[in-house]
């Protein structure tokens, strides 16, 4: 039987908002509201957050959340998953981004269950892009996907481009990755970023320029991912309004 951990990746240092695991919305650290996404979506024993920092192990504490202490110097938050995955044996993961508090639960149990369906692949997820806006947006990275379901490229530019410049279509990540073991493995062997993740500061596009094929699956699109200021400001707006 294959075995599995969601596994949510949160450190103190992030370049775009600072102590971002630790920003409160309504009452609550972030990192405590994905959390709670996650344990809607599987068992709460399946369920870990993997950290760098000693107060997110105290507050994971104080709210009952698995958490497992991770290498500071991980360069992503996969390669924190990669080391999580070194002290705690399971045949997939499911990488759940710390700064997603709004993810869907279905979302998340879609990737889970395809994971375990394909315990093999690389899963991640895509929506459809809704908007000019977040077309043009630089912290929502773009997804163009071959004729087989697999990614060719991710990109935080507005793609496809026209030469017009005009918003078609597009497709965005949504930020739930399915990984089987050997593939963390590879991923964190790198000691380096490379070309393309580097430029994008897309982590993903690391498995693409090794070689691995990642299968791209729909899921919702209604969550609102937490890289700005102004990105928070929505959240605590929104889910205070539910």
């Amino acid at each position: 039987m294959t075995d599995y951990a969601v596994v949510i990746p949160a450190r103190l240092g992030s370049t775009r908002l600072s102590r971002k695991p630790l920003m409160d919305i309504g009452g609550k650290p972030m990192v405590i509201h994905t959390w709670e996404r996650g344990i809607e979506a599987a068992p709460a024993e399946h369920v870990y957050v993997a950290t760098d920092s000693e107060e997110i192990m105290d507050v994971c504490a104080q709210h009952g959340a698995q958490a497992v202490m991770t290498d500071p110097e991980c360069l992503t938050g996969t390669d924190r998953v990669a080391d999580f995955a070194t002290k705690v044996p399971r045949d997939v993961y499911i990488n759940l981004q710390g700064d997603e508090p709004m993810m869907t639960a279905g979302s998340i149990r879609t990737v889970i269950d395809v994971s375990l369906a394909a315990p093999d692949k690389i899963i991640n997820g895509w929506a459809f892009v809704t908007d000019e806006a977040e077309f043009r947006s630089r912290s929502i990275p773009k997804v163009v996907i071959r004729e087989d379901g697999q990614l060719m490229y991710m990109s935080r530019a507005p793609i496809p481009g026209t030469k017009s410049d005009d918003f078609i279509f597009s497709r965005k990540q949504i930020c739930v990755y399915g990984f089987p073991r050997a593939a963390l493995a590879a991923f964190a062997d790198r000691s380096a970023k490379t070309a393309h993740e580097e430029a994008e500061d897309i982590e993903i596009l690391r498995f693409v320029e090794m070689g691995w094929d990642v299968t791209m699956i729909e899921l919702s699109g209604a969550s609102i991912a937490v890289d700005t200021p102004e990105d928070l400001e929505r959240v605590r707006k929104a889910m205070t309004a539910t």
